[in-house]
């Protein structure tokens, strides 16, 4: 058994400014930047979401501009084995967590769950 929920959406944009990204996505949705740790922050920008709890970043990519929603779970081999099984594909695995592409052609990841409400709000899988 493990458990998986939508974590948040990624706004990946192809930029050399990721920081003048960040301040338009952060206006456009009115949410503040959020610092995030030394690694991350050369490549993303965190958007603060307390309200509705997703996890919402500004990443800089060098594929074309787009927004990939984020699975989080609890045990990510199941839920990729689980996704695939609805007929999603692996596309590349990144820092522990699996890239995936759906039937339809959309990408996106699922990661490690980080939400403090995790276990209360995910779905539970078999």
């Amino acid at each position: 058994m493990h458990r998986s929920r939508l974590a948040g959406f990624i706004i990946d944009c192809r930029t050399d400014d990721l920081g003048g990204a960040a301040r338009f996505w952060s206006g456009a949705l009115g949410m503040p930047e959020r610092v995030l740790s030394a690694g991350e922050g050369e490549r993303y920008v965190g958007l603060d979401d307390a309200a509705r709890g997703l996890h919402i970043e500004v990443q800089a990519v060098d594929h074309d501009s787009r927004v990939h929603l984020d699975i989080e779970t609890d045990d990510i081999d199941a839920e990729v084995r689980r996704l695939e099984s609805l007929g999603a594909r692996r596309i590349a695995q990144v820092h522990g967590w699996w890239v995936m592409q759906a039937p339809t052609g959309q990408r996106f990841c699922v990661v490690r769950a980080r939400a403090a409400d995790f276990a209360a709000t995910a779905n539970r899988w078999e």
